[in-house]
């Protein structure tokens, strides 16, 4: 974590130089996505450029997603279900995939993840708790990208250069 503080409240701040970019993708950006984006919004401020979008975007953010969300201030306020702009996703550092229904074509320069989260509903839980629980299990996720993100070297060549080996691809559980 070295080049990067930890403020009190969980939230990271690095240690300047060029803002890392996250890309949070789901298959409708209503849900799961939007849920990862308003997390890390909340965790690493303006120090980290972070987006969603879907690979099918839907028509508005799920209902359940938005209240859990409002329970830990962390708004959606003008969040709207988006596509995936492949320039954006370009120049981004990471790009996170939540669950393995989305499919996203890998491009040089960002490193991608996908993130297999909990699925209540597998164990019969349903509604606003199923939606507690896998809030929960991705803000985890997203304390721990937040940390990696503030602790990246910048980046040589081009605008964002080129990934190390083995860097273009990774599987976070």
């Amino acid at each position: 974590m070295s080049g990067s503080i930890v403020r009190d409240n969980g939230s990271v701040s690095g240690s300047g130089g060029a803002r890392r970019g996250v890309l949070f993708i789901c298959v409708k950006n209503g849900g799961k996505s939007q849920m990862a984006a308003a997390l890390m919004r909340q965790v690493a401020g303006q120090d980290i450029e972070v987006h969603s979008a879907g690979t099918r975007p839907g028509a508005e953010l799920n209902a359940l997603s938005v209240q859990v969300l409002d329970e830990v201030d962390a708004p959606t306020a003008g969040e709207v279900p988006k596509p995936i702009d492949p320039h954006l996703l370009a120049r981004m550092d990471v790009v996170v995939t939540l669950g393995e229904e989305a499919q996203v074509d890998t491009v040089p320069g960002p490193r991608f993840e996908t993130w297999v989260t909990d699925e209540p509903s597998e164990r019969g839980i349903d509604g606003i708790e199923r939606m507690r629980l896998v809030r929960d299990d991705i803000a985890a996720r997203v304390k721990v990208l937040a940390v990696d993100l503030a602790g990246l070297p910048a980046r040589v060549g081009g605008a964002h250069g080129d990934p190390s080996p083995g860097e273009t691809q990774g599987r976070s559980t």
